[in-house]
C-alpha cells in the first residue's frame, strides 16, 4: 500500500508543467531569499565556495556553484579510481548473472539502465558503485580516471526521486530516469559513468565535448542533486578496502584501483 501511495503522488507531481514551474522559480530572482535558509538547513560549507553567497542571483545559480581550487584534492594515479562527486557512496557490489544489480534490496536491470543488452553483457560479473547526491552536495561531476570516450548517449524522459524512499518505492529510477551515459575505454577494458536525473528536472549538462576525459577534470553537472552509477567490466576494478559502504566521499578521493 505504501509503495502504491508513494508512486501515485509522484505521478501527480512529476509532470512537464510542474517541472517547468519549479525550473522557472529556481531560475528567477524570487528564489534568491531562499539561498540563506538553504545553506543553514543543509549546513553548506561557505568557506569552500568559489564565490560569496551574495554573488548568486538565484537558487539555481547556487545549486551550480563551483568550489575554490584548493577545496578538493585529486588523488592522481595511473591505476587510481577517484570519486567523481561529493556524495554518499550508497552501494557497491557485483553485477549479477542476467546483468542485474541490487540496490536497497531492489533488483535493477543493467540492460535497461544502458538501453542495450549488447552493452550490458560486457559488465556481467563486474562491479557497480552507486553515489547519491543530496541537495546539499556540490553538484559538479569529475572524471574518475583517464579514459578515451568509447560512446555517449542519453535515455529516458521522466525522472523520479533517487533518495532512500525513491530507491525503495519508486519505479526503478536508476534504470528508468533520464540518464546521460558515457562509456570510457581504459587499460583494463571499459567502464560506464551513468549520470541519473533527479525528480522534476532532467537537465544534466556536459562540460565539454572532448574525446578524452582527464582524471579529476569537470565533465558534467546536475541542476539538482541526483545519482551517479559507475560500472566496471569483470576483473577491472578493486574497491578501496578502507571504505566502509555506505560512506561519504569527496571529489578526488581514491575509491579503488584498476587491475
Amino acid at each position: 500500500m505504501q509503495r502504491h501511495l508513494y508512486r501515485f503522488f509522484i505521478e501527480l507531481t512529476n509532470k512537464k508543467w510542474s517541472s517547468r514551474l519549479l525550473e522557472q522559480y529556481t531560475s528567477s530572482s524570487l528564489s534568491k531569499p531562499m539561498i540563506r535558509p538553504f545553506i543553514k538547513a543543509y549546513r553548506v560549507n561557505e568557506k569552500e565556495m568559489a564565490h560569496p553567497v551574495e554573488d548568486y542571483k538565484t537558487l539555481h545559480d547556487f545549486f551550480m556553484r563551483t568550489l575554490m581550487p584548493e577545496a578538493r584534492t585529486i588523488d592522481y594515479g595511473r591505476n587510481h579510481v577517484v570519486s567523481p562527486v561529493d556524495a554518499k557512496l550508497a552501494e557497491a557490489g557485483t553485477i549479477l548473472r542476467g546483468c542485474k544489480i541490487v540496490v536497497k534490496g531492489k533488483v535493477y536491470s543493467v540492460t535497461e539502465m544502458l538501453g542495450s543488452h549488447k552493452k550490458a553483457v560486457g559488465y556481467e560479473g563486474g562491479t557497480f558503485l552507486v553515489f547519491y547526491l543530496s541537495p546539499s552536495h556540490y553538484h559538479r561531476i569529475h572524471s574518475p580516471i583517464d579514459g578515451l570516450i568509447a560512446g555517449k548517449w542519453t535515455l529516458g524522459s521522466h525522472s523520479y526521486p533517487v533518495n532512500t524512499h525513491g530507491l525503495k518505492y519508486g519505479k526503478a529510477p536508476l534504470a528508468k530516469n533520464y540518464r546521460d551515459i558515457t562509456e570510457l575505454q581504459i587499460e583494463s577494458g571499459k567502464m560506464a559513468v551513468v549520470k541519473v536525473g533527479a525528480m522534476f528536472v532532467n537537465s544534466i549538462q556536459r562540460s565539454h565535448d572532448r574525446p578524452y576525459w582527464k582524471q579529476g577534470e569537470e565533465v558534467a553537472y546536475f541542476n539538482f542533486g541526483s545519482t551517479v552509477v559507475l560500472l566496471f567490466e569483470p576483473g577491472a576494478f578493486v574497491l578501496n578496502e578502507q571504505l566502509t559502504v555506505p560512506c561519504e566521499v569527496k571529489v578526488g578521493e581514491k575509491i579503488g584501483s584498476l587491475k
